[in-house]
């Protein structure tokens, strides 16, 4: 159990992976993930412990608005302690938001869960395999919500014709010898032919014909262009 239980209850301000700071209401705390509600937003946050650099209960200003949580929150499990495996298997073909590296997030739907791993679809981006261990922060939306607004007719969430494979190894695997895009293609060194993934590596070529090796610890998602 992890030590943040004091502060339940109370307005905290958080530090996250990637110099990320958040403030509200810490409503949550389980094995390996914590709830977090901002209010002025009204958004609920889910964020794995692994990721949290500190924590700590905000000082009271007299001009600050505080908002009280709702009762219950969006993504409730069946267990008494919360965690991150129970939060992604109860968001499940629910529309959410998941941020995993860089100034962007990805939004969209939560398909299959395996090991290490899970299948998002992104209106965007279409089929996503997204790490487990990268992912800072999820928040579901309302539970009617479309992204984008779009609506269900225009919204077919397709399954992949890929094969599944039970850790991000072996999906990455199944992607060898075909045009990917790694990280939301943040640099060009990120695009190009899957050349092989060995070893815990994967090896690219660039647009230039350049090979790219990297360490597959931090590749945090990969795609089909």
């Amino acid at each position: 159990m992890n030590d943040f239980k004091e502060l339940l209850g109370k307005n905290i301000e958080i530090e996250i992976s990637g110099k990320n700071f958040y403030s509200g209401i810490l409503v949550d705390s389980g094995l390996d993930i914590i709830v977090l509600f901002v209010g002025k937003t009204g958004s609920f946050l889910y964020i794995p412990v692994v990721h949290i650099q500190q924590m700590k209960e905000a000082k009271k200003e007299e001009d600050t608005i505080y908002y009280e949580p709702p009762s219950e929150k969006p993504l409730e499990t069946n267990s008494q302690v919360v965690s991150f495996r129970g939060i992604l298997n109860n968001a499940r073909g629910r529309f959410v938001e998941v941020y995993v590296t860089g100034n962007k997030s990805v939004h969209g739907y939560l398909t299959s869960i395996m090991n290490d791993h899970f299948v998002f679809y992104s209106p965007i981006y279409k089929t996503l395999f997204i790490s487990m261990n990268h992912v800072k922060w999820l928040i579901p939306y309302p539970e009617n919500a479309t992204p984008y607004s779009l609506s269900n007719e225009s919204l077919p969430v397709n399954p992949t014709n890929i094969p599944l494979a039970r850790t991000f190894e072996e999906q990455c695997k199944k992607l060898e010898n075909q045009l990917v895009v790694i990280d939301g293609g943040d640099s060009s060194e990120k695009i190009g032919f899957l050349e092989k993934v060995r070893n815990k590596k994967l090896t690219l070529i660039t647009a230039e014909r350049e090979k790219v090796f990297r360490n597959l610890d931090h590749v945090k998602t990969i795609h089909l262009p």
